[in-house]
Parts: structure tokens; C-alpha cells; sequence
């Protein structure tokens, strides 16, 4: 059935519902309230509340016009054997409708000096015990009232409303059936009726979510010629004696979960998430020695150049059995070539590179692993243009991300999670302070301290520059700031996202080569790159950042056994920085910075499926949410895969999903 079908929606109304968004009859019906205002009738009383009250008219209204759309209709009501006076604004067509002796209820606030009772909305019946109005988002073009006479027209045309909940579940919870709980979304009769109405639509808008999430996964993985690599215990202790530092437990249990990976017929589709600084860089530096022992050439995704070559030059200094090329945009057409040619002779057995190694003239020989850095950086069809080409391809994500367990069930719902959160022994805790403007001049003397001891220190700024000359800092006025305060012969680089990226590059690596004290810079420094030797990052503004975020640039310190800071400045919101001060782990912070900004951007990062839900959110309904992720899992392994087409009705959904992929 479409809207035009149903008696009563005519095309011009149709027009109207398409601005706000519903284009069918399923977009109409599950156009939600966003709130509920509910009524309960009490006896007159002088309040700065809204108060509801029933009454009877005992004089018929007038009507006061200020100008053409501005007017103010007045009356008389008797309630609780007082005689009132009653006003209201802009509703000149009740004046009809209010005969005296007609019984209303009045919704306002009563003033007992001059015993007025001024009226927000008008019910032309009493209200006998409860009601409850349904709230929409509207607009100029479509009223409250129309919307809701739509809706009610729609639920009236549809006899069943098919339900995406296997039978089997609703019975298992109780659910309200479909239709009922789309009734009372929309015209709850009690509090409790709509309750469960909301409970049954939430659930079943995250069923049908991590649905999607979960069969994506099991279509990902399930490969029927897939061959298995056969890692034995042998073949880890021997990697693991080529490492000259002992790891960690959440690594060496993160390296257990990719040589079960390696052993299963299934594709590895893994994310290892850590915190900056745990080490995942030398898991997946061991996946890759493990996937050459069997035979099987590798790819390391970067999503810098200077990333990339940081990557090649540790793995080199680490292991030198293998043979490694590195393949970034800078090189020459001469030297691509012949990169090119070596990967095709099976002559390389780790490429490590940018989005250079994604053009279609690379192509491996037997490539049989994927490691992608900051995957979420690249878009699904470029990790995929890597994973395509070969046949018995494992993946393996890294994330310097902290994500709470929430978002990971969602934004990585369709992968394995193996979690780092043990930092590498002999790491100090980073000292962070919050600090304000006027302790410029002590923090400038801190800076000077460290670089006295032969450290370098990063200062990020908001900023590139400042054109709406607001109170932030941008580069420019922090690089005099710096050099009004600190000692000449200190030098200061200055680097940010409009730089060509060779210019980027020369500027960090000049940096690495302890050619500048100072790396002033805004953002772009906030992933993945390594220098040990800094000690000390200050951050200007820091209001203007997520926790997160800042707690990623802080990450760019603290990567050695040498004592680093963060200082914080921002005169605004210190309350909330001094998380940082309280923690350094990422996981807590992200979560805390969940509570305190939402969902924010994140979602932003999905690659499968729909974050926006109509009814459902992601924070308070964490529960149903786990339940749900737990729900399918069981639905597809137990029909999924065994008795698929018996599921017609999930079929629209699959198709639908794998189109879009």
C-alpha cells in the first residue's frame, strides 16, 4: 500500500510529509514521537507550572486582534466553584466551539492576582483521569495535529503489520505484538502500555541492526575453499624468540586469537583495539612472520607516508628474514615499477605502504594477509580492493581508538575484537595538568626545561588560523606566544593539514632527526607517529577537543622510560579535562566522554549498516542492545546457515544490505 491509497492523504499532504522525510506508509507509521506531554487533571492552584484543569464555560468568548496573525481570544469558566477568567493566544477559530455550559479542560498556569488563567492548549473535552499527547518533529509546511491525523489514518488502513522478530523470540520476551505497539506508540492509553510499546519497537530496530552487523560477519568469514595456515606452538615460540622484549599478556592473547584465526577455515576479519602506546603495532608485526612461515606474502596498510616508513623501518630493525619494500606515493614511476614487478616474481614478502599499494597494477603473487593501520581511515571498497587481491586472504585491523564496549559492538559489530589495555613494563605514567592562560609564562619555563635535558615537546594548536578573530589560539599567534617566552636558539617547526604532503613529511621527519625542539602543529599529529625522544605535549584550547582526542595527542609522549607531561590549557571547562588529569586509560576516557558529549561524530567511522535510529539509542539502550547482539548471533547459527531461504521475510534485508556494500 503507498500513502496515495490511503482515504484521506491527498497529494498536497503527501508533499508536505516528503519535507519532513516520510516517503511510505512505513515511514509514516514509524515516525515517532520525539516526547509525550501528559495530562493529569488537579484542582486550581497558583503556579509557575503547568498545571491541567477541568472547567465549564459560563461566557462565550471575544476575540482581540493586535495585528493580522497575532490575536487574543478571552472567556469565562467556573472550576472548583470559581469563576476565572481565561486567555489564550492565536486561537481565534475555538471561539465557535466554546458554547457556554461546554465542559474543556484548560492547560496553563494560573495567576490568583488577577484570577487569570492563561492557557497554552485547550481540550474540548474534560480529561478524566490521564492523557497522553503525542510530540513530532514538524515543520512550517505540516502541523502537529496533521501529522498525528496521518498517522491515525495509516494504522487504521494496515490490517497486520509484518514484524522483523522471529516469532520464537516475541514469545519468548512477551512482546506486544506489531500493530499494538505501533498503536500505543502513537496513542498510549497508560504509561505503562507505552513503556512496552517502546520497549518492542527499540528492540526490534536494534534486532534489525546487529542483524545486518552479524550476517555481514558470517557471510565475510564463510569461505568453503578457504585454506587453513596450520600455526603450530612451534612455529610461535620461534617468532616470539625473535622479539628482544617480552610482551605483554593482552598481546600474547591477541596473538593467540590470530593463530586461531590463521587455523580456521573461516577468513580472519580481526580489529585489535588498543590504547596509544600498548603495543598492537608488534602483534600484528608477529601475525606477519607467522603468515611468511607458511609460505604466504603480506600488505601493511598506512594511512601516511611518514606512518608507513616508520612501519618499514621498525619491522626492519626487528626482523631481517624477510624481504621488504615500502610503496608511498613520493616514489618515482621508475621505482613503483620495479616495486611492482618484485611483488609479481614473488620476490617481496611484506609490502608496506599508503594508498599507492591499492592501485590495480599491484598485484601479489600469494598474498595471504592484510594488516590495515587506523582502519578506519579508509573506506570499505579500499581495504576490500586489498583483500581482492588474492585468494586466501586473512585481515587484521589496528586501532589506536579507544572505543567503549558499547560502540565496539556496533561500529565493529562485524569483526573479531581482540583487546590490548596492558601497557609495555617500564612505561611512566604521564603526568597531566590543567593549566590556565595566565601560567603561560611558568609553562613556557617547563618547556625550556625539557628541551634543556635534550627533549623535544609538541604544541598542538585549534587552529590553522584564526579568521572570525575569536579567543582561540590559531599557529600563528602561539608561534609568537613561544617565541616571546622561550630562549632564541630554540627552534620550532611548524606543521597542519593545508602543507603539500611532502612538505608534511620533510617537517616530520626533520622533527624525528631532532633538527626543531618544537613541533607546533594542530591535529595531524594525533595518530600513529613515534618519537621517542619527545617528553612533553601542550595543547591550547584544549576545550575545544574531545576527551578522546586529547587523550590521543597525549599519546604522542610517553613513548619511552623517560618521565612525560601533558599540559592542558583552556580557561573554560576544566572540570571536565581533569578526566585526563584522574586517568591515562583510554578505555575510561572514552567512556566518560561518552557520558559527557554523546554519540557525537563517532558513528561517522561505520562502514555496514544505518546508526540512525528512530526510537533506539545507543547509550540508555545498552542492554537491549547486547541482548539483541546476542539474539541474532544465535537466530543466524542455528538458520541461517543451515535453512536460509525458509526466512523470506529477511531476505529484503540481506539484499538490501549486500547492495549497498
Amino acid at each position: 500500500m503507498e500513502l496515495i491509497d490511503i482515504k484521506g492523504i491527498g497529494p498536497k499532504t503527501i508533499k508536505d510529509l516528503n519535507k519532513i522525510n516520510i516517503y511510505s506508509l512505513d515511514d509514516l507509521i514509524r515516525y515517532y514521537p520525539y516526547r509525550y506531554d501528559i495530562y493529569r487533571p488537579t484542582n486550581l492552584i497558583d503556579s509557575d507550572e503547568t498545571i491541567v484543569v477541568n472547567a465549564v464555560v459560563t461566557k462565550e468568548p471575544n476575540i482581540f486582534y493586535f495585528k493580522k496573525n497575532f490575536n487574543r481570544l478571552f472567556f469565562t469558566v467556573q472550576t472548583n466553584n470559581m469563576n476565572i477568567k481565561v486567555v489564550i493566544f492565536n486561537r481565534a477559530y475555538l471561539k465557535k466551539l466554546l458554547t457556554i455550559n461546554k465542559q474543556i479542560s484548560l492547560i496553563g498556569k494560573y495567576d490568583s492576582k488577577t484570577n487569570t488563567f492563561t492557557a497554552s492548549n485547550i481540550k474540548l473535552y474534560p480529561i478524566k483521569n490521564q492523557e497522553i499527547d503525542p510530540i513530532y518533529h514538524s515543520s512550517s509546511d505540516i502541523k502537529q495535529s496533521t501529522i498525528a491525523k496521518c498517522i491515525d489514518k495509516a494504522l487504521s488502513s494496515v490490517d497486520n503489520v509484518i514484524s522483523i522478530i522471529p516469532d520464537y523470540i516475541s514469545d519468548k520476551y512477551g512482546f506486544m505484538n506489531e500493530k499494538a505497539s505501533l498503536i500505543q506508540i502513537h496513542k498510549p492509553s497508560s504509561i505503562d502500555l507505552l513503556k512496552q510499546a517502546k520497549i518492542r519497537l527499540k528492540y526490534e530496530e536494534l534486532f534489525e541492526f546487529m542483524f545486518k552487523i552479524n550476517l555481514l560477519k558470517f557471510k565475510n568469514q564463510i569461505f568453503s575453499d578457504f585454506e587453513i595456515k596450520n600455526i603450530t606452538n612451534e612455529d610461535k615460540e620461534e617468532v616470539l624468540k625473535l622479539v628482544p622484549f617480552n610482551l605483554t599478556h593482552d598481546q600474547l592473547n591477541a596473538i593467540d586469537d590470530i593463530i586461531n584465526d590463521f587455523n580456521d577455515i573461516k577468513r580472519m576479519n580481526r580489529l585489535v583495539l588498543g590504547d596509544v602506546g600498548s603495543g598492537k603495532t608488534i602483534v600484528s608485526f608477529i601475525a606477519i612472520e607467522l603468515n611468511y612461515m607458511k609460505g604466504y606474502q603480506s600488505a601493511l596498510l598506512a594511512p601516511t607516508e611518514v606512518l608507513a616508513r616508520q612501519h618499514y623501518n621498525n619491522f626492519k630493525s626487528l626482523f631481517n628474514n624477510l624481504n621488504v619494500e615500502l610503496l608511498v606515493g613520493s616514489l618515482t614511476k621508475k621505482g613503483k615499477d620495479a616495486i611492482i614487478n618484485k611483488l609479481k616474481n614473488n620476490e617481496i614478502d611484506l609490502l608496506i605502504g599508503t594508498h599507492a599499494m591499492l592501485e590495480d597494477n599491484v598485484e601479489f603473487n600469494n598474498i595471504g594477509l592484510v594488516v590495515t593501520d587506523e582502519q578506519h581511515r579508509f573506506g570499505v571498497n579500499q581495504r576490500k580492493s586489498l583483500t581482492n587481491k588474492g585468494k586466501n586472504v586473512d585481515v587484521l585491523y589496528m586501532s589506536a581508538t579507544p572505543i567503549p564496549r558499547t560502540y565496539a559492538l556496533t561500529i565493529y559489530g562485524d569483526m573479531d575484537i581482540s583487546l590490548i589495555k596492558e601497557k609495555p613494563k617500564g612505561r611512566k605514567e604521564i603526568i597531566t595538568k590543567v593549566c590556565k592562560f595566565n601560567q603561560l609564562k611558568s609553562i613556557c619555563n617547563k618547556i625550556e626545561d625539557e628541551i634543556n635535558n635534550n627533549h623535544q615537546v609538541y604544541v598542538v594548536a585549534p587552529l590553522i588560523e584564526d579568521e572570525n578573530n575569536t579567543e582561540l589560539q590559531d599557529l600563528k599567534r602561539i608561534e609568537e606566544i613561544l617565541k616571546e617566552n622561550l630562549n632564541n636558539n630554540i627552534s620550532i617547526g611548524i606543521l597542519h593539514g593545508k602543507m603539500k604532503p611532502k612538505d608534511k613529511d620533510k617537517i616530520m621527519n626533520d622533527f624525528k632527526d631532532n633538527k626543531y625542539n618544537i613541533l607546533l602543529s594542530t591535529t595531524v599529529i594525533e595518530v600513529g607517529v613515534d618519537v621517542e625522544n619527545t617528553t612533553m605535549m601542550v595543547i591550547f584550547n584544549a576545550e575545544r577537543f574531545g576527551l578522546a582526542t586529547l587523550h590521543q595527542l597525549r599519546g604522542r609522549v610517553g613513548r619511552n622510560e623517560l618521565q612525560s607531561y601533558c599540559i592542558l590549557i583552556s580557561d573554560k571547562e576544566t572540570e571536565r579535562l581533569k578526566v585526563l588529569e584522574q586517568s591515562n586509560d583510554g578505555f575510561y576516557i572514552s567512556e566518560k566522554d561518552f557520558e559527557l558529549r554523546g554519540s557525537g561524530d563517532l558513528f561517522g567511522i561505520r562502514q555496514h549498516g544505518d546508526m540512525t535510529f528512530k526510537i533506539a539509542d545507543i547509550k540508555t539502550d545498552y542492554k537491549i542492545l547486547l541482548q539483541c547482539k546476542k539474539d541474532t548471533e544465535e537466530f543466524i547459527n542455528d538458520n541461517i546457515e543451515t535453512n536460509f531461504r525458509d526466512y523470506d521475510h529477511y531476505n529484503n534485508i540481506v539484499d538490501n544490505l549486500l547492495r549497498n556494500e
